[in-house]
């Protein structure tokens, strides 16, 4: 699984728009939707707030995993 398909579904569960987390990752709504498309690549410092936003690991937002559940 590409982590921009995780990316959709955790913003999906959490009834949040692209423009919200946009907010979190201090980028616009464009730029958000570029990393979730795969037109952009997540830097890892996006990954790492992601992973501490949702509260889940980064190896679940990479799809390394199927575990929510942080180390």
């Amino acid at each position: 699984m590409k982590y921009q398909r995780r990316m959709k579904e955790l913003r999906q569960e959490n009834n949040m728009s692209q423009a919200d987390l946009g907010k979190v990752l201090k980028c616009t709504q464009v730029a958000y939707g570029m990393y979730e498309n795969g037109k952009r690549r997540l830097p890892i410092c996006g990954l790492i707030t992601l992973a501490r936003f949702y509260d889940v690991s980064a190896d679940y937002i990479l799809g390394l995993t199927d575990s929510k559940e942080r180390k």
